[in-house]
């Protein structure tokens, strides 16, 4: 009995358990055409297996961050009506550098290097 219950049950859990996802190495990405990205604006883009997000500020400049929370890694994102990069999961504020302004976050966001190669907008870790 019991070895008809695993033989059962085992399968079913380990349908429901997400596989190991390994980090995956990127040493950078594309995120796109300088002019297909709006001024005073904010996009998630995928860095490997992680998110980033790409803000373009009224200026034109570029910035990018870890889209991930450092209070509980929710996905931030971007609130044009209040100028900045915000987690709804505890109402985190980060200013366009990255900087942690206000709620829980313990500290600011990893930032990345962005890059404007002709039309293109190339992301890539800091060294």
């Amino acid at each position: 009995m019991i070895a008809w219950l695993a033989a059962v049950v085992y399968p079913i859990l380990a349908y429901l358990a997400p596989p190991k996802q390994g980090e995956v190495e990127v040493k950078s990405v594309k995120a796109g055409k300088v002019k297909d990205i709006e001024k005073d604006s904010g996009t998630i883009v995928r860095f490997g297996n992680k998110p980033v997000i790409l803000i373009r500020r009224a200026d034109g400049e570029f910035a990018a961050f870890s889209a991930t929370c450092t209070h509980l890694d929710c996905t931030v994102q971007y609130r044009k009506d209040l100028g900045v990069i915000w987690c709804a999961c505890h109402n985190g504020k980060y200013d366009l550098t990255g900087r942690n302004i206000d709620g829980p976050p313990p500290r600011p966001l990893d930032a990345f290097r962005v890059v404007v190669q002709g039309d293109d907008v190339l992301i890539s870790r800091k060294a």
